[in-house]
């Protein structure tokens, strides 16, 4: 499978939006696949971790998000499950899990009910130990244009979250104290 060539499918490699989700996921990639290499003590499927990487955001052409070059009718947080459509269509069930499981720091079918959002009724959290690596790096980069060239550090990931509830600023630590943050770079320290 090669990732760039499925995005080309649904983006004109000439568009804005082609450019901030190739740079967007070669930067999550990029920290997904440092942090399973320091995984030793796990089998995990590097491949699939670049490849999920690089099309966790394949939807979002199907949002209404102009900032991104996305002109789509759907709100912006249906990109997940729209992008697990795609690839389950195209035969990437797994990969299709990531697209709708790393939003956030996942969201649950409580979230869903009490923050009434346009989402399908199911808990989308990620499960497998290669989607919870590729959740965690999605949080260091960001597709708005002021911060596209940033890792964003951990009190930053947190205060983003903030607005959604404490819990899920627990569950980021948690994911940073298994991933062991630290060693992400100068950002980090």
């Amino acid at each position: 499978m090669n990732p760039v060539d499925i995005i080309k499918k649904y983006y004109d490699p000439a568009g804005q939006s082609f450019e901030i989700l190739l740079r967007h996921s070669m930067d999550v990639a990029k920290i997904a696949l440092e942090i399973a290499k320091r995984m030793k003590h796990l089998t995990l499927d590097m491949d699939f971790i670049k490849e999920g990487a690089m099309l966790h955001d394949l939807g979002i052409f199907m949002t209404n998000a102009p900032a991104l070059g996305c002109y789509g009718k759907n709100p912006y947080i249906s990109h997940g499950y729209l992008g697990r459509k795609i690839l389950e269509d195209l035969g990437f069930y797994r990969h299709g899990l990531v697209c709708e499981r790393h939003i956030g720091v996942g969201i649950t079918k409580d979230d869903i009910i009490r923050q009434n959002l346009p989402l399908p009724l199911r808990d989308m959290i990620p499960v497998s130990m290669e989607e919870k690596i590729i959740c965690y790096a999605d949080k260091f980069f960001s597709k708005d244009k002021n911060l596209r060239n940033k890792q964003k550090t951990i009190n930053e990931i947190e205060q983003s979250l903030d607005i959604y509830g404490y819990d899920k600023i627990v569950r980021f630590r948690s994911l940073v104290k298994v991933f062991n943050s630290k060693q992400l770079g100068p950002a980090q320290k």
